[in-house]
C-alpha cells in the first residue's frame, strides 16, 4: 500500500477531525417517577421502561453468568 509523499498540514488535519467530537446527550426523564434516565434504558429508580415493567436486575445478573454454545450442542 503506498504511503503519502507529503504530510497533511495542521489545518487540514483539524478540519478533517472537526466532526469527530462526541456530543453530550440530554438525559430523559422517567414517565413514571420523573428520575433522570439515559435514553432507551430501564429506569434504575423504579425499574420501568415507559409504562411497562422492565427486566429485573436479578435476572440480568443471572444471564451474564450463563455461557451460550455457538454451535448446536
Amino acid at each position: 500500500m503506498p504511503n503519502p509523499k507529503r504530510r497533511h498540514s495542521n489545518t487540514r488535519t483539524r478540519i478533517r477531525r472537526s466532526h469527530d467530537a462526541l456530543r453530550l446527550t440530554a438525559p430523559n426523564h422517567c414517565s413514571r417517577c420523573g428520575a433522570p434516565v439515559r435514553q432507551h434504558r430501564v429506569c434504575e429508580n423504579c425499574g420501568y421502561y415507559g409504562f411497562s415493567k422492565g427486566a429485573d436486575k436479578k435476572a440480568q445478573n443471572q444471564r451474564k453468568g450463563r455461557t451460550f454454545c455457538v454451535l448446536r450442542c
